[in-house]
């Protein structure tokens, strides 16, 4: 939807119109409202894994960095040595199964409507490859969350939950 601006006369050039974008702001809010309801209810329920740090409203990049640094220098008091695991942000959210995190969300304590929502949200998504000057048009995209959107960070982080408490498990059981 193109507003018109006052005072103008002629229309014949794209700079003559404002693009109306209160209805991309209000979208933007309702995600960020979401976001906050969601992560409220999984770090009440304790869903979320307690170590986990990407995703959260309260964690940072300091706290991250901070519990690395406590990992390592640990590790190196005992004489170990330390791995880390880390993920490529920018094709993780794109690679996300949405069955799968429809039914995280349903364990995670949402409500059967809220993994229902989601079921929805997550279909008919479209994404398009673009290389320096070089863009391919859009194709569906039948797996992941929106790059970009407040609701990847914490969809991602409870989908990366279930597999945290089972590595947790697993260590144990080695009793390294």
């Amino acid at each position: 939807m193109i507003i018109l601006k006052l005072n103008k006369l002629a229309y014949d050039h794209s700079k003559a119109f404002s693009p109306t974008v209160l209805l991309n702001i209000l979208g933007k809010l309702i995600e960020k409202v979401i976001t906050e309801r969601i992560q409220f209810i999984v770090t009440r329920n304790s869903f979320i894994y307690p170590s986990q740090l990407g995703g959260l409203k309260t964690k940072s990049t300091s706290d991250a960095g901070i519990a690395l640094t406590h990992i390592v220098c640990s590790g190196w008091t005992k004489n170990k040595s330390t791995s880390v695991l880390t993920f490529n942000i920018a094709q993780f959210f794109p690679s996300l199964n949405h069955r799968l995190l429809t039914i995280i969300l349903g364990k995670a304590g949402l409500e059967p409507k809220v993994a229902s929502f989601f079921a929805d949200y997550l279909v008919k998504r479209k994404t398009n490859y673009t290389w320096n000057e070089l863009s391919f048009p859009n194709f569906k995209a039948n797996m992941g969350v929106g790059q970009g959107s407040a609701l990847s960070p914490i969809l991602s982080a409870l989908y990366l939950s279930p597999f945290l408490y089972i590595l947790e498990k697993r260590l144990k059981n080695l009793k390294i």
